[in-house]
């Protein structure tokens, strides 16, 4: 029998976690996260990342691992996964791998490109000016030593610009260069479900899981990394309004409100990001007997 890796993933607040520890139990194996800002130890409400009751007696992986002060990347967690994998595949037919970060799991099945992993001195160099000089800069200079990404990156993005420029400054090549979109063929079968809901009942869990985020402490989470809000991991729905609310910017009424409604729209590009995918199958979250026939299904 093929080695099958199932990746669950969807929207935020679908309800991935239920229904990943179902199956997690169902074929007695561990839990893959693939969720970019739950690997960090500091991060725990407002990434909605498992309790320690429900991850009891199933294995997790890349959960809270990490602390904001590490440099991490999506080519880091596909080598990591792939390394976690051939070690799971030695006694398991079957992996399982969910979350919502669209370029970890497409990392994993696809495989990303080989780019150069940044030093600390050229992190650091363009960290202090992104700060001195601001965005607007960078991105022209992005614009002289890459014309071809400059003309397709987001400039509002900061991480992408800075990323492209540290590539570029480091190696005296473009970025455009090491972005070669080649599919890497993996040693097992990928068997991808994506769930979903009805819009209006997904937004209505959205919006209500925002309210016990803060119930749970959301505000005081914030509190105690604001003094790190510089990080790329806190550019995060939940916490950068937060910290505008913290700045006196916004009443925390607007804040929270701005939290569902960027979360919203957060849903929608995750779902853009989804319909790329022909392989993926959708599913409810309740469908779950459907969902494990299915998996059972791609054996023949």
């Amino acid at each position: 029998m093929d080695k099958t890796l199932i990746v669950i993933t969807g929207p935020t607040a679908v309800g991935k976690t239920q229904l990943c520890l179902d199956i997690a139990r169902h074929f007695d194996i561990p839990v893959i996260n693939a969720d970019s800002r739950q690997i960090y130890k500091e991060l725990s409400i407002g990434t909605a990342k498992p309790t320690d009751a429900e991850m009891q007696g199933i294995k997790h992986y890349f959960v809270g691992t990490l602390s904001l002060h590490d440099y991490y990347s999506a080519s880091l967690f596909e080598q990591q996964v792939l390394e976690v994998l051939e070690d799971l595949f030695k006694t398991s037919n079957y992996a399982l791998m969910s979350g919502g970060s669209m370029m970890y799991i497409d990392a994993v099945c696809d495989g990303i490109d080989d780019i150069p992993t940044i030093d600390d001195i050229t992190r650091e160099t363009m960290k202090r000016r992104l700060e001195e000089e601001g965005l607007v800069k960078l991105c022209e200079e992005l614009q002289r030593l890459d014309p071809e990404y400059y003309a397709i990156v987001d400039r509002q993005n900061p991480k992408r610009v800075v990323h492209a420029l540290e590539i570029c400054t480091m190696t005296g090549k473009t970025y455009t260069s090491f972005r070669k979109r080649e599919k890497k063929q993996r040693p097992f079968k990928i068997v991808k479900i994506g769930l979903n809901r009805d819009r209006d009942e997904l937004y209505h869990r959205i919006n209500a899981r925002v309210d016990q985020m803060m119930q749970q402490g959301l505000l005081k989470e914030a509190e105690s990394v604001y003094a790190l809000r510089e990080q790329n991991a806190l550019n995060t729905v939940g916490y950068k309004e937060l910290f505008n609310y913290l700045e006196g910017e916004w009443s925390l009424e607007e804040a929270i409100e701005r939290i569902k409604g960027n979360t919203r729209r957060y849903a929608r590009k995750q779902l853009t990001w989804y319909k790329k995918d022909p392989n993926i199958r959708w599913f409810h979250p309740d469908q779950k007997e459907d969902i494990i026939n299915y998996i059972l299904s791609k054996e023949i």
